[in-house]
């Protein structure tokens, strides 16, 4: 989504955001950097230490350093923005600031702020240091798959910051998900929204929020249509599954209810936000179009015969506003997301770094890994595995990369096991179908990337025909020696994915 403040605000307070500890909040108390309230300022107001303001504020700083606190999101998940909003604060607004994460996996954990205080926990940063503008919305893109359970605002060197928000996709533990019937697009669970008609008055994101909606504007409200047609918003829901109960809630639209509603469901699980607005692709009925009611709850129940789906088309008709939706069913891979926990747990840790070398090669990476047994879900097994990644040395991708054989060609000199080199087979299958004349070329391709960059060509290659890869081999051999090394071994993390989901079924 390009305009990630569409997402939820993984901090916010009614979600359960909480500011822990800050090192100063001379002036103004830390807790107002997540209320829900927009900012004031209340002319002539004192308090006993100064100027009355909404946010959090420092003291001057007379030695150097800067100022910093400790957030605890709401919603554990990836930040795909921040909002540093300054309003109000104008000769006294941080020169810059910058924002960490880290992961607890739970939240809150236990001995949480011992946690945070101690020296050895990796701070992973989120957004580098940064220029502020006073009395503003201040808006940062982040680009970070990494889930985070806590954060860390940094400003330099001091000063006050009326709100921040934190825009994003929750990203829950999937050994928690309960296997009885939950609510498939809250977005406790993930549920996110992907595309709307219009949503002038209300963000159709509240119709995803855990909390009933407090008025109008906590829910999801279009502007009066004047033409033909209606209106509609395309979720996704956070854990894919079969829908069993619709709760279409309409509290507080009482003349501006919409006359019916409809939905659709399909499952696509990687489709792209094109593909899904297209006229050609597949949706099918769930809910027919009914009637509603102004200022209701209204439960369809029963749904029987119904597949698993990973993304909602919701109509109303003309327009108007909607506070809630709720998708009730059970979540679609319940059984084998326990059925792949304990295959892995299942694993001597010898066992497990063996078959964590041949899914990477790196044998740094494959200790570490194996050193966080037993994990408590898939998707936590998946993200330390991006995350230690990341966090290896040159030497250590190096290794990883060895493990490869040319792509399209022999595989005698790869260091590799029986399991590997299997994975390998299929990886490529789709480009050793090539023509003698396509691998004679990646060949000398290969040769010549290899005597430039000193190891082999690497591309996640499932799926991919040797065209495709001949013409990124070429396309890189123009990169600088460190931006293709990021190159590859971005390629390496995605090989690593695809081997581990294969190691782990049952």
């Amino acid at each position: 989504m390009k305009d990630f403040t569409q997402l939820a605000d993984l901090a916010a307070e009614r979600l359960g955001g909480k500011v822990l500890a800050a090192n100063d909040d001379f002036f103004a108390p830390k807790e107002n950097l997540l209320k829900d309230s927009k900012p004031v300022f209340v002319p002539g107001k004192f308090t006993s230490r100064g100027k009355w303001m909404d946010g959090w504020e420092s003291r001057r700083r007379r030695t150097p350093g800067h100022d910093w606190c400790i957030i605890r999101l709401g919603l554990p998940g990836i930040v795909r923005g921040v909002v540093v909003d300054t309003s109000f604060f104008t000769g006294n607004f941080p020169e810059r600031f910058s924002l960490e994460g880290c992961d607890l996996a739970d939240a809150p954990p236990k001995n949480e702020k011992k946690k945070l205080s101690s020296a050895n926990l990796n701070w992973v940063q989120i957004a580098p240091e940064t220029a502020l503008k006073g009395d503003s919305q201040n808006l940062f893109p982040v680009k970070n798959d990494s889930r985070f359970t806590h954060l860390r605002l940094k400003i330099y060197p001091d000063g006050g910051v009326a709100r921040l928000r934190v825009h994003g996709e929750a990203v829950p533990d999937a050994g928690r998900v309960p296997r009885g019937a939950i609510d498939l697009a809250a977005v406790e669970n993930g549920g996110s929204v992907v595309v709307s008609s219009d949503q002038f008055y209300g963000a159709p994101r509240n119709l995803l929020m855990p909390y009933a909606a407090k008025n109008m504007g906590d829910g999801w409200e279009t502007k009066r249509r004047r033409g033909p047609g209606h209106d509609w918003v395309i979720l996704k829901l956070g854990v894919p599954g079969a829908i069993r109960r619709i709760e279409v809630n309409t509290a507080h639209f009482k003349g501006n209810f919409p006359e019916s509603c409809s939905l659709e469901t399909c499952h696509a699980k990687d489709a792209t936000v094109a593909d899904l607005r297209s006229e050609s692709h597949s949706w099918s009925e769930l809910l027919p179009r009914t009637k509603l009611k102004a200022n209701s709850r209204h439960i369809f129940r029963a749904l029987q015969n119904v597949a698993a789906a990973t993304h909602v088309r919701f109509h109303i008709y003309p327009d108007g506003g909607v506070s809630r939706l709720r998708l009730y069913g059970r979540a679609e891979h319940a059984t084998d997301e326990s059925a792949q926990l304990k295959k892995f747990n299942g694993f001597s840790k010898a066992k497990a770094k063996k078959a964590l070398i041949d899914c990477c090669g790196s044998k740094r990476w494959a200790g570490q890994m194996a050193a966080r047994m037993p994990v408590a879900s898939v998707p936590a097994l998946l993200q330390a595995a991006d995350d230690l990644w990341k966090q290896l040395t040159r030497a250590d991708w190096l290794e990883a990369f060895q493990h490869h054989p040319p792509i399209g060609g022999k595989r005698a000199k790869a260091k590799q096991s029986s399991a590997a080199k299997k994975w390998s087979a299929g990886e490529q299958a789709a480009s050793r179908q090539a023509s003698a004349e396509a691998l004679a070329a990646l060949a000398v391709e290969n040769l010549a990337y290899a005597e430039k960059f000193g190891y082999v060509f690497l591309i996640c290659a499932m799926g991919k025909t040797s065209e495709e890869i001949l013409n990124s081999l070429r396309e890189r051999m123009s990169n600088s020696p460190e931006d293709e090394l990021n190159i590859a071994a971005e390629e390496q993390r995605k090989i690593t994915r695809l081997r581990l989901e294969k190691l782990l079924k049952p």
